[in-house]
């Protein structure tokens, strides 16, 4: 009898990740969710049966042998989700964040790709949440917008890298999403402006070709979608799901 697969998704507690998992569980996935809080995971795996918890720090290279040592089968799939600090534009954006948000977007994902490597099999897919920021600068988020331009990049390279062993890398990249995190900046934009929440909400409903933010859900189906054989003609690709923000090409 063959062993159950596993996908490993790093931010699974957020607001995509716990959509993302839920999801993965229905392809008869075994989950592993990595995330830095036990009390978080503890709720997850609660909520969603199957779910194999994996307290690691991404930002650290301990991450890598925390997240090999629950790896007891071949991994389908990595998902790599984890958010980063938005801190201003690129004038005022502390110079720390900004090598934070890299360090996690990037450094993150080659720890886990890492820690995960020996599982890889032909069709293993190697899946990173990024955000259209990386391709489509902004005035207010400076940091998540240089690392995302940065995991396109990486997102290329372990393409080309792991080509010879069938495994494919992809970048999926939403565009803002109606969450807590998001309600967070746009309160501070709207203190900081001086008008209410709701203004600024709409002006970013404005920015969409057809006036909607991106949902969890949304990703979830994105990610699972790359699982099927045809994605492998996707490899190396950013995956735009920003509900028709980005203007320029390709």
């Amino acid at each position: 009898m063959s062993q159950q697969e596993i996908a490993v998704v790093v931010g699974a507690t957020g607001a995509f990740g716990q959509v993302i998992v839920q999801r993965l569980l229905e392809q008869n996935l075994k989950v592993v969710a990595v995330a830095r809080t036990a009390a978080s995971l503890h709720s997850l795996a609660e909520t969603c049966p199957g779910v194999v918890p994996c307290i690691a720090d991404i930002s650290d290279d301990s991450a890598i042998d925390a997240i090999a040592a629950v790896i007891d089968a071949p991994v389908r799939a990595i998902v790599h989700g984890p958010g980063v600090g938005v801190a201003g534009g690129i004038l005022e954006a502390p110079t720390a964040t900004m090598v934070d948000a890299v360090n996690i977007k990037v450094g993150g994902l080659l720890r886990l790709t890492r820690a995960v490597d020996s599982q890889l099999q032909a069709g293993s897919r190697l899946i990173a949440i990024g955000g259209h920021y990386g391709l489509e600068p902004t005035a207010y988020a400076a940091s998540a917008g240089v690392a995302n331009a940065a995991l396109v990049n990486v997102s290329r390279q372990l393409s080309l890298a792991y080509g010879p062993r069938k495994v494919t890398a992809h970048v999926i990249a939403p565009g803002p999403a109606d969450t807590d995190r998001l309600r967070r900046v746009a309160q501070a934009r709207a203190d900081q402006r001086g008008v209410s929440v709701d203004e600024v909400f709409d002006e970013l409903k404005a920015e969409s070709s057809i006036s909607a933010f991106t949902t969890p859900e949304q990703v979830a189906w994105a990610v699972t979608m790359l699982l099927a054989p045809e994605a492998d003609a996707m490899t190396g690709s950013t995956l735009m799901l920003d509900s028709g923000r980005r203007k320029g090409l390709p």
